[in-house]
């Protein structure tokens, strides 16, 4: 009885085979600079970020002159109160969870879908991966990059380094940048010596700070302080 000839298996075609090749490497580049990078940010303090460069670019088309304060000011001497005061009007869950506060996802989700008022749900993880390894702007594609250094972050880094350097990049004001570029500006002293309502009033300002400013703070910008405040005492201590 004559036997059927099995038809050997289809072969890769070169082309194929080739793309997916550089397809592999290029992943596989991808994943070493980048924990490299994040690696070295771990005992390297970010010297700039993009954003100090966008808004130094934008300065430049106004006519502007160049403007970028900032002073790098360690974990451990920055007051307990600008710590809190940002645990406390950012991100009260940051010590507890993994980079996402997934109830604040979706709540800004349901508030983006009524209104017209885009609502973030961001972390100070997520804030801290965006400001220091990505472009500002608003995009799937760079929210999907956001969420892969958050984790990246969260692996490879301390929740006190996090926020060490959440606290020293994040843009204060017109050209100001970090915690003591904004005390010194704003109150004329270290944000060593920050008394519990200057910080709260400071990070009040965080979501809009070239809009607000703790020198012209508004009723509503008061009232934030007030929350902010009264978070803190509700926080207690920040146990890392």
């Amino acid at each position: 009885m004559a036997t059927k000839r099995r038809t050997p298996a289809k072969a890769k075609s070169p082309l194929l085979k080739k793309i997916t090749g550089i397809l592999t490497r290029v992943f596989l580049w991808f994943l070493m600079v980048t924990i490299l990078w994040v690696l070295f940010y771990r005992f390297v303090n970010p010297p700039i970020t993009l954003l100090m460069i966008q808004r130094n670019i934008e300065r430049s088309s106004e006519d502007k002159p160049s403007k970028m304060e900032k002073k790098w000011v360690d974990f451990d001497d920055m007051s307990d109160n600008m710590k809190r005061a940002a645990v406390s009007a950012e991100d009260q869950l940051f010590l507890k969870h993994i980079g996402f506060d997934v109830k604040a996802i979706e709540k800004a989700f349901e508030t983006n879908k009524k209104g017209k008022k885009i609502k973030g749900g961001s972390t100070i993880s997520q804030q801290t991966a965006k400001n220091v390894f990505l472009w500002p702007g608003r995009s799937w594609i760079r929210k999907g990059f956001e969420a892969y250094f958050t984790l990246l972050i969260e692996i490879f880094w301390s929740k006190e380094r996090i926020l060490e350097v959440y606290l020293n990049v994040i843009e204060m004001g017109d050209g100001i940048y970090g915690a003591e570029a904004a005390s010194q500006a704003y109150y004329g002293k270290s944000c060593t010596k920050l008394s519990r309502a200057q910080a709260a009033l400071i990070a009040s300002c965080f979501p809009n700070p070239r809009r607000w400013s703790p020198k012209n703070a508004t009723p509503y910008i008061r009232h934030r302080q007030y929350l902010i405040m009264k978070n803190m005492r509700r926080l207690g201590p920040l146990d890392f």
